[in-house]
Parts: structure tokens; C-alpha cells; sequence
């Protein structure tokens, strides 16, 4: 049994749509009835152009999923489902799991469960969740994340920032802070790895501005070294807003700066862990991140 979590588009909505009907048709009766019962293809597709969705697989079947949105308590799921024949496999913890990576920088996942279906609120609760809030019939449940990560070395940092590039999307600006050294571009060679871009990332402090194309028709990367810019009108003149809605944009030394890019952003800032013995091969960081504004 090969089980897979992957992130999915606009062009994922029939089998999001089947995935859906299917998962939410078995359920009991209820009054009012589930909105997802009244999704079609079009809509599907409407709500996985925002931020995209999760679909799992068994043996490249599809038999899970959820779409994802954003609040400012966090990334909520939506139309969460796996079908009847495949429960008790491990989907749906997967599908948590998952979430967990793509809510990275946000305080919380969210699902809004009915009251009718206790064991459906048993299974968040197992998985960590906590009622927030209650509207009869209607029950919100959180799992809180936090948003500081340690990273011992290198290899940490790349896989902290694979696993962000795993979760952005086309428009989606990130702002790295953090010293000399600090391993800013450490973290975004993980992130185009996670993006599946073209070309080794490196810094561009004497280039100022790189993209690397998308190699599987995703969202190209634009990488950007404010560090030399003298203000925003240098910044300006780079052209940036021509490609940010259709790329990923991360700008190092942005703070003060690449805010003014985008309504909303995710920031990064990376220090260095004060306290390591003077002989310690490690030279650890810790890494927060952060969704700030209308994400």
C-alpha cells in the first residue's frame, strides 16, 4: 500500500470533487445539510485557486483530501473527506499532517465540525485539536502550532525551508531577516528545492535579483537581495510587480523594505542561539516564522 500527500490546484477538481461527494455522501443525514454536498466542479475549482488543496492517494487512487483557506486565527480546512473504503488506513492522519506542514508560520490549523458528529470531533481531539468556539450546530475546532522552529544545522535549515516551499503558492511574498551568516540563503535553497525550481540558489548580493522557472509548471521563484538597495525606490525600480502575482518572491533584508510589495507576507526571521559551549561543532539557529496582514 503506497500512501501519498501531495498539494493540489484548480486542475486537481474532478478528483477533489469525486473525493468529496463520495466521503461526504456516506455520512448521516443532516439538518441543514453539509454545503459540500452542494459543490460541483466550478466551485471546487474556484476554492483550490485560492490557496489549494491536499489530495491522498492509495496506490495513486484517490481517496482523501481537503481544501485549504486562511483566517487570521489561522489555515482552515475545508471539505475534509476520505472515502468509506479507505478509513482506517492512515489517510485522514496524513491528510493532518500535511495540513500541519502547510499552515507553517500560522498560529493554528482550524476545522469547523457539526455537533451531530461526535466521533468526527473525537478524531480532532485525538489529533490535537481544542473547541474554540461553538455555533449550534456548528463547532470550531483549533490545533495551535508554534511558530518558532529550532534549526542545529544546516541541513535542518534546508529542510525547514523545503518544507515552506512545499506550502506557498503563486503570489506569495516571503521577507528573510537575520545577521551575516545567518543562513538566509541557506534557508531558501530548501525553499526552491520545495518549490522544484531551476538552478542552484545563491546568494544574490552582487546580482540583486534571480528567478529560477518552475520546473513543473508551479510558480517560479524570484530571489532578491535588498541588502545593497538604498530604499524603496531602488527596490521600485527592480520591476518586481510584474511577476508577483505569478512567483514566489523572497526578498532577504526586506524588513523595512518588501512589506510594501504585498498586502500580506510571511516573515522569517532567523537569530542565531545564544549560549553554545565554545567547542560545540553545532552553530545553531532558531527560525520564526510568521504570516502577517490579509494572509
Amino acid at each position: 500500500m503506497s500512501l501519498d500527500v501531495r498539494r493540489v490546484g484548480p486542475e486537481a477538481a474532478a478528483d477533489v470533487l469525486a473525493v468529496v461527494q463520495e466521503a461526504f455522501g456516506a455520512r448521516p443525514v443532516l439538518d441543514p445539510p453539509a454545503d459540500a454536498l452542494a459543490e460541483d466542479a466550478d466551485s471546487i475549482a474556484r476554492m483550490l485557486a485560492r490557496r489549494g488543496g491536499l489530495l491522498a492517494t492509495l496506490d495513486g487512487e484517490p481517496v482523501g483530501c481537503a481544501i485549504l483557506d486562511v483566517a487570521p486565527d489561522g489555515l482552515v480546512l475545508r471539505r475534509f473527506g476520505v472515502l468509506p473504503s479507505a478509513q482506517g488506513r492512515g489517510v485522514a492522519t496524513a491528510l493532518v499532517g500535511a495540513a500541519r506542514d502547510a499552515a507553517l508560520g500560522r498560529p493554528a490549523v482550524v476545522v469547523v465540525a457539526r455537533e451531530e458528529l461526535p466521533a468526527t470531533i473525537a478524531f480532532w481531539e485525538r489529533h490535537g485539536f481544542v473547541e474554540t468556539t461553538r455555533s449550534s450546530p456548528y463547532v470550531t475546532l483549533a490545533l495551535p502550532l508554534a511558530t518558532d522552529v529550532d534549526a542545529p544545522d544546516a541541513e535542518t535549515m534546508r529542510g525547514l525551508g523545503e518544507r515552506v516551499g512545499r506550502s506557498l503558492v503563486a503570489g506569495d511574498l516571503v521577507v528573510l531577516t537575520g545577521e551575516l551568516g545567518a543562513g538566509k540563503t541557506t534557508f531558501t535553497q530548501g525553499l526552491g528545492t520545495g518549490l522544484q525550481v531551476r538552478g542552484g540558489v545563491t546568494s544574490p548580493t552582487f546580482v540583486i535579483s534571480r528567478v529560477h522557472p518552475s520546473l513543473v509548471g508551479g510558480p517560479d521563484l524570484v530571489h532578491v537581495d535588498a541588502y545593497r538597495l538604498g530604499g524603496l525606490a531602488e527596490l521600485d525600480d527592480l520591476d518586481l510587480d510584474a511577476s508577483l502575482d505569478e512567483a514566489v518572491t523572497v526578498v532577504e533584508w526586506g524588513a523595512g523594505l518588501a512589506e510594501a510589495l504585498a498586502e500580506s507576507r510571511l516573515e522569517v526571521v532567523i537569530e542565531r542561539v545564544v549560549g553554545q559551549a565554545p567547542d560545540d561543532e553545532l552553530d545553531p539557529r532558531r527560525v520564526c516564522l510568521r504570516w502577517v496582514a490579509g494572509q
